[in-house]
């Protein structure tokens, strides 16, 4: 199949039908063989630009188009976004391959008057693409940033609120470039620098992280599954904010650690590297999928002090019947401090998710709270950058739980220097830190 037909049917399955992007993308490259495998990457940067994008796309669209994108036939929308991305995106696609393809496409899922259509459309906005109007930052800078940076208006609203619109727009512009490639060496089986001369010398390039000992930046575009170093468990993918958490938590040889929300297992797997594959980490997840990566990872990585549990959070009690040396909660959440990762979720979020989500941490915290032992470590994250889901609910936390207190040594715990932490809690936030967003607190039972 060609490139562009197979970006319009999962741009089709994202859009239309709420498909996940990056489950639909794979899935299409499972079921189609593409007529060139080069370009894999081309279909992929189309689907996820297209879906970044889709916003501003349809802002340009509306000024050059009767009817309007949401009036239009679901086929003939995609395919005009679709051409338009490249018109306005990829310097390197030639106008006319774009337009005459996105024609091509209109003849397949259309009838005469919307092949027209299409090319009218296309060929109009490419000439007069400099008199495209955006609304005015100083005017109206929410509305600004929503339709250039192509995010939806209550969450700019929100960031521009908490963080001012310069900082809005450098989080804007961190989202939407391409996010790095985080690898965790396993220092069960290798060392970092063992693990980069080994990739360096399958050509692949690649950068030791400043702030986290294993942490490794994969500079090339590939597919880590395929690597013989990945196969044989020298390494997992891990983002590097994501790392820090392990660290905060500091768990110690021969303890019993709980990790009541633990899939896909990143921060479990990197918990037991820490233990040196030693004591007990007990695994919790409500999914069995996410479970089921759990058990793939440990195995891969060597790693077997982990045991895995179907159970929700705020039912381990259930199941743990003697208090533990620490507990890791992290929280289902928002995701909006890895909205880069996810090019499709900040359309699928809605300030309502915020007011539920906080009420299901507060839970699940409040559970986890009752199984540390007199002494013990609790460490509250998520990958959001709320307040609502961060500090209202460590603060609601700590004013109903009078025998927990903030521990202002997590900055000992850092793996890096830091000012930030001093307080207990740390909130990386990518226009700051360069890095996703992050929350992170580390309580003590007294």
């Amino acid at each position: 199949m060609e490139a562009r037909h197979l970006a319009l049917k999962v741009l089709y399955q994202i859009n239309e039908e709420a498909a996940y992007a990056n489950i639909a993308l794979d899935q299409a490259f499972d079921r189609f063989k593409l007529a060139d495998p080069r370009d894999k990457g081309l279909v992929t940067e189309l689907v996820y630009g297209c879906v970044k994008y889709k916003g501003r796309l349809d802002w340009v669209i509306n000024q050059f188009a009767k009817p309007k994108v949401q009036k239009m036939a679901p086929w003939i929308r995609n395919i005009i976004r679709l051409g338009l991305y490249q018109i306005l995106f990829l310097d390197k696609v030639p106008v006319s391959a774009a337009i005459n393809e996105s024609v091509k496409l209109a003849k397949k899922y259309g009838h005469s008057g919307t092949v027209k259509f299409v090319n009218g459309v296309l060929r109009n906005i490419e000439r007069k693409k400099d008199t495209i109007v955006y609304p005015c930052v100083h005017k109206d800078p929410v509305q600004h940033i929503s339709v250039y940076y192509s995010f939806p208006e209550w969450l700019v609203k929100r960031w521009v609120e908490d963080f001012g619109v310069e900082n809005t727009i450098q989080l804007c512009i961190f989202f939407n470039s391409p996010s790095p490639l985080w690898v965790r060496t396993n220092t069960l089986r290798t060392s970092r620098k063992e693990l980069m001369e080994r990739l360096q010398d399958q050509g692949i390039k690649c950068l030791a992280s400043e702030k986290i000992p294993e942490g490794v930046k994969i500079m090339d575009s590939i597919e880590v599954g395929r690597l013989e170093a990945f196969k044989s468990g020298m390494f997992t993918v891990q983002d590097e904010s994501s790392m820090v958490v392990g660290h905060v938590v500091a768990p110690e040889k021969e303890q019993i650690i709980l990790d009541v929300c633990s899939g896909p297992g990143g921060k479990t797997s990197h918990m037991a590297q820490l233990m040196e594959n030693t004591g007990k980490i007990l695994a919790f997840d409500v999914h069995e999928h996410r479970l089921e990566l759990i058990r793939q990872t440990c195995q891969r990585l060597g790693i077997t002090n982990v045991e895995v549990y179907l159970k929700d959070a705020r039912l381990a009690g259930e199941v743990v019947k003697q208090p533990v040396d620490a507990v890791l909660v992290d929280a289902p959440c928002s995701g909006l401090g890895v909205l880069g990762r996810r090019p499709d979720a900040r359309w699928r979020k809605n300030s309502q998710d915020i007011t539920e989500l906080q009420i299901i941490q507060k839970e699940i915290l409040q559970e986890a709270a009752r199984l540390v032992k007199p002494g013990g470590v609790l460490v509250y994250s998520t990958c959001t950058i709320t307040r609502e889901e961060n500090n209202d609910v460590i603060e609601d936390f700590l004013n109903n739980n009078q025998d927990f207190y903030l521990d202002r040594n997590l900055v000992k715990f850092l793996p890096y220097e830091s000012q930030d932490g001093q307080e207990g809690w740390i909130q990386f936030l990518p226009f700051r830190h360069q890095m996703d967003g992050f929350f992170i607190a580390r309580m003590k039972r007294k």
